[in-house]
């Protein structure tokens, strides 16, 4: 395994430490018993509600385990290894990385959130590891309502190397994206990312500013955005459903990046999603350096979460 691949992994792991802890001391916790009986199955499933990997999963991974081990000795070092091999499968359909459409040029990546997911260091992320894998990237401040926003995205943009258009604060956010797409295609970029506003309090005001966008980009390219990433944070655990659903009937939603996996002990939740809605997961962050950000595997997030070795 390369160097940097196991620099990754133990940085997966490292994150994960809160959730992996929340979930993994809750199951040991269970196992003075030695027999598997149906009062420790309905703990266990407590376990995983509690540890945000939501009913579904958790009732899933509960029934498998009582089929296969009901009445048998059982240890817990065993019960983590096939809830591991389990949350992997349920993983596995979703861990897609972003496929970009060589044809296109720019492939444009319309990026949404709610304000403090981390969507705009998320962007300036990818923008880095697109630069590294020798694309041309180009960054669109569409969140013109934060002159913050506006302020890192140019930061990230330098220490990555990307150009960043940007306009005053207030500025019209559609009229950005179109001056950028008719910028990035002039100048040949392979990637287009545009930020765009997360203000979820005045839902209005905010499905109209992103329908514009998408509106008015379409005149220069009647198939953009080709991606539209959702970015949630991963402290917020449940809360993160509501947001898949709400972002969903606002935008054109086709893939998910899970952030601050490192700052929070609900990292279960990114499994109850991919359960419940079935949308590529293309990357996870687990902090806030440049390179933090990583194409989402599942079965090496599935044994970090149970505090197994990859």
């Amino acid at each position: 395994m390369s160097e940097e691949k196991t620099s990754w992994l133990s940085r997966l792991r490292s994150g994960l430490s809160k959730s992996t802890k929340r979930v993994t001391e809750s199951i040991t916790s269970l196992f003075t018993k030695k027999k598997l009986d149906q009062e420790t199955l309905n703990d266990l499933e407590d376990a995983l509600i509690q540890a945000d990997l939501g009913v579904g999963v958790a009732a899933r991974l509960v029934e498998k385990l009582g089929k296969e081990r009901f009445g048998k000795e059982v240890t817990d070092e065993e019960v983590r290894a096939a809830f591991a091999d389990d949350i992997a499968e349920i993983l596995q359909p979703v861990a897609m990385p972003l496929v970009l459409d060589a044809g296109r040029r720019p492939h444009v990546v319309l990026v949404v959130g709610v304000n403090g997911s981390g969507k705009t260091t998320t962007i300036a992320k990818m923008a880095n590891l697109h630069k590294r894998e020798g694309r041309k990237v180009m960054l669109a401040a569409g969140d013109t309502f934060r002159a913050a926003a506006v302020e890192q995205l140019k930061i990230w943009g330098d220490r990555a190397g990307v150009p960043v258009i940007s306009r005053d604060t207030g500025a019209d956010a559609a009229g950005l994206a179109f001056e950028a797409l008719e910028r990035a295609k002039a100048e040949g970029c392979d990637v287009l990312l545009i930020d765009t506003a997360g203000r979820l309090h005045n839902k209005t005001n905010l499905m109209d500013e992103l329908a514009k966008i998408v509106r008015v980009i379409r005149k220069l390219d009647p198939e953009a955005p080709h991606s539209c990433l959702l970015v949630l944070d991963a402290t917020t655990g449940q809360n993160a459903h509501a947001q898949v659903e709400t972002f969903k009937a606002l935008s054109p939603v086709d893939a998910l990046v899970v952030t601050k996996l490192d700052g929070s002990a609900k990292g279960g939740v990114l499994v109850a999603l991919a359960e419940k809605f079935k949308l590529p997961v293309v990357a996870i962050g687990v902090g806030e350096g440049i390179d933090d950000l990583r194409p989402f595997e599942a079965r090496a997030f599935a044994r970090g979460l149970m505090g197994l070795p990859a």
